[in-house]
């Protein structure tokens, strides 16, 4: 059920991040547009910062999912198994401490923001920094499940390497 759920869940993320990246594609296209002709469209350029926004933390979402986020792994998986092992515990440690500061600053930041109108748009300011919040939050998750899997000492080193939540 938690797998299903999971991929469910991955799924939807691609999708909307799909649907993100055609709007930001026809939002900045409207916008050059409708700047080329002479009657710019002033909330374009607004619209496609908080779509920028949304698209980076999804993206960030993702990433962090499928353990595709940058990594440079050349002196880590050169070390011996039990020097592998630990660094991949501290990796693991710090990313779950990184995602859960990040959401906690995200919270505050929506709260900073919540009564603030954005400027061409009739939305809260608070819809720039939401995606912050759950990206943060789904990053110290996906931490914590690594970490598990990493002190795990009965799971193999490959294993390790590639561990994710499905």
């Amino acid at each position: 059920m938690h797998r299903a759920l999971a991929r469910a869940l991955d799924k939807l993320a691609a999708i909307v991040a799909c649907v993100l990246v055609t709007t930001l594609l026809i939002c900045v296209a409207a916008g050059a547009l409708t700047r080329t002709i002479g009657e710019p469209l002033a909330s374009t350029d607004e619209l496609s910062r908080f779509l920028m926004v949304w698209l980076a933390a999804l993206g960030w979402i993702l990433a962090s999912r499928r353990r595709i986020h940058v990594r440079i792994r050349f002196f880590h998986d050169r070390l011996p198994s039990g020097a592998h092992r630990a660094t991949e515990i501290v990796i693991q440690a710090a990313m779950t401490l990184f995602g859960a500061l990040v959401a906690a600053y995200g919270v505050v930041l929506v709260d900073r923001n919540h009564d603030l109108e954005a400027t061409t748009l009739p939305i809260s300011m608070a819809w720039m920094y939401a995606p912050v919040a759950a990206a943060g939050a789904v990053t110290a998750l996906q931490g914590v499940i690594e970490l598990g899997a990493a002190l795990r000492p009965s799971q193999p080193r490959a294993r390790i390497e590639k561990a994710s939540v499905e």
